[in-house]
C-alpha cells in the first residue's frame, strides 16, 4: 500500500545540476531511513545516498561532495540535489525506505519505479 514516486529527473549537460524528489504516500517519519539507490546500463544497482529518521546522512564515495539529500516532514518528502554532473552519473535513479532498518546494503521495503537522469558530455 505504500507508494513512493520519484521526479526531477531528465537530460543535462556536464557540470550541471538536477534536484530529484521522492514523495511518500504515507509519513516520512514512519520510516526508519529513505534513501537512493542508481542503476547504470549494464551495471548493478548501487547505493547512492541515504538519511535516517534522526537526520543522520551517507553518501557513496562516488557522489560525495556533489551530492547532498535533505527531507520534508511535511511535505512527506526526500530530495536529492545533484551538483557537478558527470557523464558516469547517468543512470536510473530509485527512492527506497525501509520500516525499521537501514537501506544501505540492499535498499529498503519499498521502492519507487525511478527515474532516468542523463548526462551528456
Amino acid at each position: 500500500q505504500v507508494q513512493l514516486v520519484e521526479s526531477g529527473g531528465g537530460l543535462v549537460q556536464a557540470g550541471g545540476s538536477l534536484r530529484l524528489s521522492c514523495a511518500a504516500s504515507i509519513s516520512i517519519f514512519d520510516f526508519n531511513a529513505m534513501g537512493w539507490f542508481r542503476q547504470a546500463p549494464g551495471k548493478q544497482r548501487e547505493f547512492i545516498a541515504g538519511i535516517m529518521r534522526g537526520g543522520d546522512t551517507n553518501y557513496a564515495d562516488s557522489v560525495k561532495d556533489r551530492f547532498k539529500i535533505s527531507r520534508d516532514n511535511a511535505k512527506n518528502s526526500v530530495y536529492l540535489q545533484m551538483n557537478s554532473l558527470k557523464p558516469e552519473d547517468t543512470a536510473v535513479y530509485f527512492c527506497t525506505a525501509d520500516i525499521y532498518g537501514g537501506i544501505r546494503v540492499s535498499g529498503g521495503d519499498y521502492w519507487g519505479r525511478g527515474t532516468q537522469v542523463t548526462v551528456s558530455p
